[in-house]
Formats: structure tokens, sequence, C-alpha cells
């Protein structure tokens, strides 16, 4: 006995030594690929502080030589880029020269300042201040726009447009020197500071840290002789990694047997669907969505995986009842190979999106390899929901017929063929507690934007699919016993 528990010790050591050999390098890769990759965004965000544009319902005054506007106010943005002002033309051809000043009003300086030529402004168009450079330390700062011409004349000057119902919160508007009430059509943007990307690399550390204590804790758990589910997983899938390619290699030849086309359907598949769903939703409904083939394929794709992979996982214990009740091997291989089945289809899906994205003019980015980041979330989110459909199957045998009701309205409560924007506020609700939102508008910001989330956003996403898994590991686990009984 103490030579077999030495022997299982010093098998646990070595796996343990492959295995972190694999985990740290692979770790330090991770965190430095990320770091290229998420580039600017890791740092700076679009600030929340940005002042939007009101709704214009009058003019302020004519601007002619000696006239003046100015619009007091202060910033919440760290980071101001650029300023601009909106106009009314009086719908005529203007003439002249206007000058735009942006003024810090705790010394006088001018920050931003620029002419432009009265000729070239158009009814309801901007002229923009932007700095060379985003100028920094103006939080909370009293700024002051100014607005004066040195040569425009009564009859050929264009007009600051304003809004006389609305006010700033500590700021105030003068035409001409006299206090005037509502505020000026302008806008103010720029980026902030990220906290966690500014701290990128202490955070990197942490998680090493915490990964060193992990295979610490199973070091020492091997050393006391205990069992290891860290161990124990990798020993499994090592034991049984033949039967596990015969099972993925069995699922996937059964889905396309007796199939002309064969595995051609995965490319094929998401392809048609995307075509009818396209002129279905922008022909008929007219939708105005960006690159909308790319926007649609990319949620096509990805709930077309999830709804196949939680449907095999489902029936995967009820399914192989004959093999279960004769051959050992741990239950949970069943949903991870039907899972693992779905993730295949899920590669040869991924062609038809690159080639559209191409033949659409997507130029891709190097934040376009972060959508696999994403999809790696809705594998394991659908590998937890697996597990958890099909521990209910064996007990439940509606759980099927449930699911598929559920499954359905789902695909509907996710925006793959609509804008998130089109649903009341009071249904956002719906989207806020909807994984699969936030894995889909992420990977779409990736390939259509060309820019990474937040950093927080992929921790956000992580712990969704990784508690979605540890829910379902639990509940697997506690009645796997039970399974004969019921099979």
């Amino acid at each position: 006995m103490r030579k077999a528990a030495t022997s299982e010790a010093a098998d646990g050591a070595r796996i343990l030594g492959r295995l972190s050999a694999a985990v740290l390098p692979g770790y330090v890769l991770l965190i430095v690929l990320f770091y290229f990759l998420a580039g600017e965004q890791l740092h700076l965000r679009e600030s929340r502080g940005n002042m939007g544009l009101p709704p214009a319902d009058s003019g302020t005054v004519e601007l002619t030589a000696g006239s003046t506007v100015e619009q007091a106010f202060t910033t919440k943005i760290q980071r101001l880029e650029s300023v601009s002002v909106q106009w009314g033309t009086y719908y005529r051809p203007n003439a002249g020269t206007i000058l735009l000043e942006l003024v810090d009003l705790r010394n006088g300086a001018v920050l931003l300042s620029g002419t432009f030529d009265a000729s070239a402004i158009t009814e309801g168009g901007l002229t923009t201040l932007t700095a060379e450079q985003p100028i920094e330390g103006l939080y909370q700062v009293p700024l002051l726009l100014k607005i004066t011409s040195p040569d425009c004349q009564s009859g050929s000057a264009a007009s600051p447009l304003m809004n006389t119902q609305g006010g700033l919160e500590n700021g105030a508007l003068t035409l001409n020197g006299a206090p005037a009430a509502g505020t000026l059509c302008f806008i103010a943007q720029g980026t902030d500071y990220i906290w966690t990307g500014l701290h990128y690399w202490e955070f990197a550390a942490v998680g090493a840290a915490a990964l060193l204590a992990g295979l610490f804790a199973v070091w020492l758990r091997i050393r006391q002789g205990r069992r290891s589910y860290v161990i124990n997983a990798v020993i499994a899938v090592k034991k049984y990694r033949f039967l596990i390619r015969q099972l993925v290699s069995r699922d996937f030849k059964t889905k396309y047997k007796r199939s002309v086309l064969g595995m051609f359907w995965s490319f094929l598949n998401p392809l048609l669907t995307m075509c009818v769903q396209y002129f279905v939703f922008s022909t008929i409904f007219k939708s105005d969505i960006p690159n909308y083939a790319v926007y649609l394929l990319i949620g096509i794709v990805a709930f077309n995986f999830f709804s196949e992979a939680t449907g095999m996982a489902l029936s995967s214990i009820v399914g192989n009842a004959g093999l279960i009740t004769k051959v050992y091997m741990p239950k949970y291989i069943y949903p991870l190979t039907r899972v693992m089945s779905s993730v295949v289809n899920l590669g040869i899906s991924l062609i038809p999106l690159v080639i559209v994205s191409l033949a659409t003019g997507i130029q891709f980015k190097k934040s376009a390899v972060l959508t696999l980041f994403f999809l790696c979330c809705v594998i394991i989110f659908s590998l937890g929901l697996g597990l958890l459909l099909s521990a209910s199957m064996v007990f439940f045998r509606d759980t099927q017929f449930l699911w598929g009701v559920l499954n359905m309205i789902w695909m509907y409560a996710t925006p793959i063929f609509y804008p998130e924007s089109i649903l009341p506020e009071n249904f956002k609700i719906i989207l806020r507690i909807n994984p699969m939102y936030y894995f889909l508008k992420n990977a779409r910001l990736c390939i259509l934007d060309g820019i990474s989330p937040e950093p927080a956003v992929y921790m956000q996403c992580a712990l969704m699919a990784l508690g979605a898994l540890a829910a379902g590991a639990l509940v697997f686990r506690k009645s796997q016993d039970r399974f004969v009984l019921y099979l």
C-alpha cells in the first residue's frame, strides 16, 4: 500500500511538473500577446465625460465683426481632444472669417484656437478645434469657448446655434457680453485613462502569483497523499484520450452520415442562413447597421455553435446509456466530447465569416485576433450549460423539449439580426443578464470596429463563462453517481 501510494505521488508530481512547464510559459506568452493586441484600448477609453450635441432650437447672434459668443463650461474629460460648434447659415451663402478659441479660465491661457472660412460652413454643420496632442489636466477645470469674427458683415455672417431649454452645470452662455438662458450647441470629446490598463503589469504579476500558488497547493495535496482534481482530470484525459478521439469522430461523422455534401454543410449552413436573414432584414425591414452582412454572420456562427453544442451535450448521457452501464470512464467526458465535436464545426464555420468579411471590405486589424477569446468564452459557457442540461436530462426527460423553447427565446433575446438600440429602455435588462449578448457584442467590436474592449470586459466575460462551467460541473458531479439508476 505504501509503495502504491508512493508511486501515485511520484506520478502526480511528474504530471504536475509537465503541467507547470506548459502552463507558466503559456501564461507569460498570453500576457505579452494580449498587451500587443489590445493596443491603445488597454490604457485609454472614450471618455464618459464626453459632451454630446444639444438639439438646436435657435440661433445665438449673427456673428459680425465685433460680436462675441462665449460659453463657459467644465469638463469631466481627462484628455481633451476636440471641441466642435454647430452653425446656422440662414440658408444663404456667407463670407468672412470666424475665430474659435478655447481658454483656460484659471490663467487666461489659450489652449486651442483656429480660424474658419464662413463660406465653407453649411446649415447645421460643425467647425472643430482639434488638438495636435490630447490636452491633459483639464478634468473639472473651468473653460471658456470664445467665438468671434474679425471681418464678417451683416447679411453674410453665420450664427452659432443654441438650445434655449437647457443649461450646463457650472456653465454660462453670454451673447455680446450679456448673459443668455440656454446653452451653446457644441461638443467636447476626448479620452480617459483606464486604471486597470495603467497597472496592467502589476495585475499580470498578481495573476502569475495566483497561478504559482495554485500549482503549489496542488503539489502540497500530492505530497500529503490527497486527491487533486486538477491532476485527476489530466490523468483521465491522458488515459482516455483514444476514446475521446473516437467519440468526437463518431459524433462528427454521425451528423453528416448519408449526406451528399458532408461536412461542407458546416461551411454552407451559416452562409445560407446569413443570405436569407440579410435579405429579410436589410431589404424588407431596412436595417441600417454598417457592415450588416458581417454583423449578422458573427451572430449566426456564434449562436449556431451555442445551440448545437448545448443540444448535443443535453442528450450525451442518455444517448450513451449502453456504453455508460458497460464501460467505466469519467462521465463528464461524454458531454465534453459532444461540445468538442461542435467546436470542429465552429472552426469550419469561421471560414465563411473570414471570406464574407474580406469580400465586404473589412480590414482586419490586430484586435481581430482577440475575437478568439470571446469564442473561447462561448465554448466554455456552452460546456458548463451542457453539463447542467445533460444531468437534468437523466432525471427529467422533458428537459429536451423545454430547452428547445428556451433556446428559441434566447436567440430572439440576443441581438443577432437586429441592433440593440431598437429595444425599449425597459427591456434592456434582458441584455444585461444575457451572457451571449456580451460575447457577441465584443467579438463584433474586435472585428467590425477594429478595437479591443476595455480590460474589465475580458474579466467580465471570463467570469460569466467560468461561472457557468463551475455551476454545471458542480451539479453534474453531485448527481453523476445516480445516473445509472435512471438510464
